[in-house]
């Protein structure tokens, strides 16, 4: 690394505005104190105020890339995993508690089953799903793809929304006949089934919801949810079963009822946060504010006269109106400006797009 006095720097940067081209490229990296200058390297004009900084345009930007990503591919490694582990044990799973309910005589653990059986498919969509919004930007989409992970999300709510509806048509059919001394009397097989998946299905969505959070997935978090309604359901399985076997059989139809609106609600939520990711809903107020004073920090920044945010799919887009010294230069107002967007972006990892707009103070 080059180092050199501000007084050198000054000199240097006045031959680059004098267009003196030879001394391009001669000094990619400086270091300076308390050092205000222009950089003029292929139409490239960036304006930097920091103490003590090192300035590597080219540099900055390869780390920036490689760090985005890196941010990807974390994103979707950690997504296939935790999509993996799921498809694993619902199949398990399902395979268990259908066996359980067919040898035990329990319509409750069979739905239940069905259910298990839905996770497996649903997380086949969150895979298809994370893949497709993880591809970059293209001609035709210069916004990327994240929104379908949205589409994923509203797929998986359908999914269980139906499977949901299904279990209650049924347990519904069976209640409505009337004769309830000729339904079957579970076995403690179905008990032991249903005390397995609760426990089983709450660490699958303990498991995903971590690793949703980390990674700010709404389908992988649809997912973990379909995972706690399962658990839920097995919940309603037990009591149902536990009832039936002290002499009650309506109650194992009765549970397949309840375990139908803990699956609709569910499917409600997740269809509602997608649709709210889709149709660019704003930021809570908590990072709106959190935003605007990172504006309102940067040196020459008097105010912000607007903030606009929108989600799309997992990332954040940014419209911003700063106000500043109207007696300023367009060079200055550019670099207040920059400084906005470089700090925005800096601190706030899931903001992809920020529009800085300068007004005269």
């Amino acid at each position: 690394m080059t180092s050199i006095p501000a007084s050198a720097a000054s000199n240097i940067l006045k031959s680059f505005s004098e267009g003196n081209s030879r001394f391009v490229g001669c000094f990619p990296q400086l270091v300076w104190t308390n050092c205000r200058f222009l950089i003029y390297e292929k139409s490239i004009k960036r304006t930097c105020t920091e103490k003590k900084d090192v300035i590597d345009w080219k540099e900055t930007q390869k780390y920036e890339k490689v760090k985005m990503m890196g941010r990807e591919k974390d994103f979707e490694k950690t997504a296939m995993q935790v999509s993996t582990v799921s498809i694993v044990t619902n199949v398990v799973l399902t395979v268990f508690k259908l066996l359980a309910g067919v040898i035990a005589h329990s319509g409750a653990m069979v739905s239940d089953a069905i259910h298990s059986a839905s996770d497996v498919f649903s997380t086949v969509v969150v895979i298809i799903g994370v893949r497709i919004s993880r591809k970059a930007s293209d001609k035709n989409h210069p916004y990327g793809h994240e929104r379908l992970e949205c589409v994923a999300a509203i797929v998986l709510a359908t999914i269980l929304a139906v499977t949901g509806l299904g279990i209650g048509y049924t347990a519904v059919k069976k209640m409505a006949g009337g004769d309830y001394a000729g339904l079957a009397v579970p076995g403690i097989l179905a008990l032991v089934a249903a005390l397995v998946s609760i426990f089983v299905k709450e660490c699958m969505y303990q498991y995903t919801k971590i690793n949703a959070k980390r990674i700010d997935s709404s389908a992988l978090m649809a997912d973990a949810w379909h995972h706690r309604s399962d658990a839920l359901s097995s919940v309603g399985s037990l009591i149902g079963i536990a009832g039936a076997r002290m002499g009650f059989p309506i109650l194992d139809p009765a549970a397949s009822v309840v375990i139908c609106f803990f699956i609709e609600k569910a499917a409600y939520d997740i269809f509602m946060d997608a649709v709210d990711k889709m149709v660019d809903k704003a930021c809570d107020e908590e990072m709106e504010l959190a935003l605007k004073n990172c504006a309102l920090n940067q040196e020459g920044v008097l105010g912000v006269d607007l903030l606009h945010t929108r989600v799309f799919g997992n990332k954040i887009y940014v419209d911003i109106e700063i106000r500043a010294d109207g007696e300023e230069s367009l060079r200055q107002a550019h670099g207040i400006a920059e400084s906005v967007h470089d700090a925005i972006e800096k601190n706030f990892s899931k903001v992809k797009h920020i529009m800085v707009h300068v007004n005269p103070g």
